[in-house]
């Protein structure tokens, strides 16, 4: 599932979650948070699940996401990944909320 490249979307996504890493985020709130498009904080929502990085609550009307508490020990490798884009990129966990 990994891929070499991370973009400065999913790096934003990331963040906004790392932010606030208690709080369960509805699609549209992380996408609002992360400064994404809907679609693209889904995906990018949707792909973190998948590397256990992201926990998901199927709830209705809408599924629900935050950090998950076990990030680090599912994924050390990409989560260490995501966190040198972010340096990287110049992005910032207060940047993600503009």
């Amino acid at each position: 599932m990994e891929r070499n490249e991370v973009s400065a979307h999913e790096v934003r996504v990331y963040l906004a979650f790392a932010g606030e890493p208690q709080r369960w985020f509805s699609s549209a709130e992380m996408a609002t948070a992360a400064g994404v498009a809907g679609r693209t904080a889904r995906a990018h929502a949707l792909k973190l699940v998948k590397l256990g990085i992201v926990d998901q609550a199927e709830v209705f009307p809408a599924h629900r996401y935050r950090l998950s508490t076990k990030a680090a020990k599912r994924n050390r490798g990409y989560v260490d990944r995501l966190a040198a884009a972010a340096e990287v990129l110049g992005l910032s966990k207060k940047e993600t909320a503009q």
